[in-house]
């Protein structure tokens, strides 16, 4: 069986070529030492990520060194004083043989990555007392999950790669009070608007992408995740500035570095016409439009006006949401959207309104976006709904707490509140209906490291837990 000491080889030999392969002998010539026949030893290494291939041998190993002619032959490091008789053959078509049980980090690295596959849901919560106050049914939230299969949905904004360094600590510089870590292994997700457009395919919606990439690797990642998640990309590629890349370096589950790697000019005239070009085609094909803006250059003013009236035009549901950098952003320039979804922070950067209490500032900035609905993120808080009552005069507002108690990563967290939320309005939801939706998907994305699309199973699962 797989233990600690095999995966230090493997990722070793990983490390040391581009393509591993792997001999495993068969019952016959390991005789005693066979504890697991070798069909299910070799089913045990193919499926370790380092294993390229691997294959049973029933024959002496220096005659399949010979056929291969492998490049370099790894052994353990406790063979380097023994006879080798692999040694001849390597030697004769110009290969190495190297001995190294490679280093006790490594042992550790499958450990780390399962931050990135294992999720922490069992800390979800029901709002039981706002699902009674707006008579919420369940029934009734499961039957707007499952109309999401219907929807049309367009998402343009910023597209982003996140990048997670898992680090290995070594300890306190000697020269300086610094922390010293080597990186043992690089995770990729789809990030920015990108993730948004993932997010509505997962949870059944035909969805389609408009964004600008370099002509770069991370472009070329961004453009194949999304067609693996299922979105139909129209991306604009521009040779004068590279794909938006964001590392987090993270150790022992805690992040210790985060580097962007961007320009946030807006693009040029000629990448704008582009941009229009596409969502021309696609404008009477849509149900909902999402900006998803970051404020890296994909929409600059000009642009956004111009989709604005094309959507108003084919009376298509808008939302946005529109992060802001430092004092850069205003999700007021985003005007007559049916759903907002801006931080506080956002909001008051908007508003420049850093005194009045939340309910006065959200509609403060309703008026001054037009915006019909508002969901205010507060971050542990939960989220202010601010919404427009037909029924009476004025304006209505409830918060709905944060679900989730135990936040792993909170990154993405506004991005699929958003998208879950703009698809519970126009699938028919109420605000209130759709704030919880938008939350119940917020505290299943905060619940795992790296942005992973959000699937309708998982909603429908927490619902009825």
């Amino acid at each position: 069986m797989l233990h600690p000491g095999h995966l230090r080889l493997l990722r070793f030999a990983k490390e040391s070529g581009s393509r591993v392969l792997v001999a495993v002998l068969s019952d016959r010539l390991a005789g005693n030492a066979v504890h697991v026949p070798e069909m299910l030893r070799l089913e045990g290494v193919k499926s370790n990520s380092w294993v390229d291939d691997a294959f049973v041998v029933d024959e002496p190993v220096i005659q399949v060194i010979g056929c291969l002619q492998p490049d370099i032959v790894v052994k353990g490091k406790e063979h380097e004083d023994r006879h080798n008789p692999e040694t001849d053959i390597v030697s004769s078509y110009g290969g190495q043989l190297i001995f190294s049980s490679g280093e006790s980090l490594f042992s550790s690295l499958e450990l780390l990555q399962k931050e990135f596959h294992e999720a922490s849901l069992r800390t979800i919560n029901s709002p039981e007392d706002y699902l009674a106050r707006h008579a919420i049914d369940r029934k009734r939230v499961e039957t707007i999950l499952k109309q999401f299969a219907s929807l049309r949905v367009l998402v343009i904004g910023d597209m982003i790669v996140d990048e997670y360094i898992t680090c290995e600590p070594l300890g306190m510089s000697q020269e300086d009070p610094t922390i010293v870590v080597t990186p043992v292994d690089t995770t990729q997700f789809i990030g920015g608007a990108g993730i948004v457009a993932a997010h509505a395919s997962g949870l059944g919606a035909e969805a389609s992408f408009i964004s600008v990439i370099g002509r770069d690797s991370a472009g070329k990642y961004a453009e194949d995740a999304l067609v693996k998640a299922g979105v139909n990309v129209l991306l604009v590629k521009d040779e004068s500035r590279p794909t938006t890349l964001k590392q987090r370096f993270r150790s022992k589950g805690k992040s210790l570095l985060r580097v962007s790697h961007l320009h946030q000019t807006a693009i040029g005239a000629v990448l704008q016409h582009d941009i229009l070009e596409f969502f021309e085609e696609k404008i009477r094909e849509i149900d909902l439009l999402v900006f998803s803006d970051f404020n890296y250059g994909v929409l600059p003013q000009k642009v956004v006006d111009q989709l604005i009236r094309l959507g108003k035009l084919h009376h298509v549901m808008m939302v946005a949401d529109s992060q802001s950098s430092s004092q850069i952003g205003d999700i007021s320039r985003f005007s007559g959207m049916d759903l907002i979804t801006p931080t506080e922070r956002e909001a008051r950067i908007s508003t420049r309104n850093h005194e009045d209490g939340l309910v006065v500032m959200a509609e403060e900035l309703r008026q001054l976006s037009e915006a019909t609905n508002i969901l205010l993120k507060l971050g542990g808080e939960g989220v202010l709904i601010h919404a427009d009552n037909d029924e009476v005069d004025g304006w209505l507002t409830d918060r709905v707490c944060a679900l989730n108690s135990v936040s792993r990563d909170v990154a993405g967290a506004g991005d699929s509140l958003l998208i879950a939320s703009a698809m519970a309005l126009a699938s028919g939801g109420s605000i209130w209906e759709a704030a919880y939706i938008g939350s119940l998907a917020a505290a299943i994305q905060v619940g795992r490291v790296g942005n992973t699309p959000i699937k309708s199973e998982e909603l429908l699962q927490e619902l009825h837990l």
